[in-house]
């Protein structure tokens, strides 16, 4: 069996196995508990993380405490304050493992100095924001063009056994609905 995280860099990104050394020798291992954190909203971190295993969140806590779940992430996916890292602002967001993960930690500093030296790096460094812009414009068309119900149908069909995964509450929050308003649909659907 392959790497999956090699095999994901490949596919997506048409990296070379050396590249891959590169990478790996690079990152550190690590397992997140679930509820840790990686980066608590208005915090700095210079960490970026690769998901292998497990379910994380990007959330938001208003002053009046509720939460805005900007985005579930799972394997293989990156993870991390990258616009907090470029801006060097603080971060608007926390990243929170709902279950146990596991994840690669790159420093992007030492990550950004070896795009200056080695161009296969550079190149993959292009592509990989290329790619997270066409994620990050499907999700903002997914959010203002489809209804609750076929949020929850995309989410589910992204991650089949989330709702035995994570809370009822991660999900709702991420669909920018209530619990009740989950039930309902999950009654809704099973009854069609």
């Amino acid at each position: 069996m392959g790497n999956p995280s090699y095999d994901f860099l490949k596919s997506k990104f048409d990296i070379s196995k050396d590249t891959f050394k590169i990478l790996r020798n690079l990152s550190t291992e690590k397992t997140l508990k679930p509820g840790e954190y990686i980066i608590k909203q208005e915090g700095m971190s210079s960490k970026l993380y690769f998901l292998i295993s497990g379910l994380m969140r990007s959330v938001r806590v208003s002053e009046a405490g509720k939460e805005y779940t900007k985005n579930i992430y799972s394997p293989i996916n990156f993870v991390g304050p990258l616009s907090s890292i470029l801006t060097k602002k603080p971060s608007f967001l926390s990243y929170e493992a709902l279950t146990e993960c596991k994840v690669y930690e790159v420093d992007f500093n030492e990550f950004y100095s070896l795009t200056k030296k080695a161009i296969e790096i550079s190149n993959l460094y292009n592509r990989v924001l290329e790619y997270l812009f066409v994620v990050y414009e499907r999700k903002q068309f997914e959010s203002i063009s489809l209804n609750a119900t076929e949020r929850y149908q995309l989410l589910k069909s992204r991650i089949p056994d989330i709702d035995t995964q994570i809370a009822q509450y991660h999900i709702a929050s991420y669909l920018n609905i209530t619990p009740v308003q989950l039930s309902r649909i999950r009654k809704d659907l099973k009854q069609n």
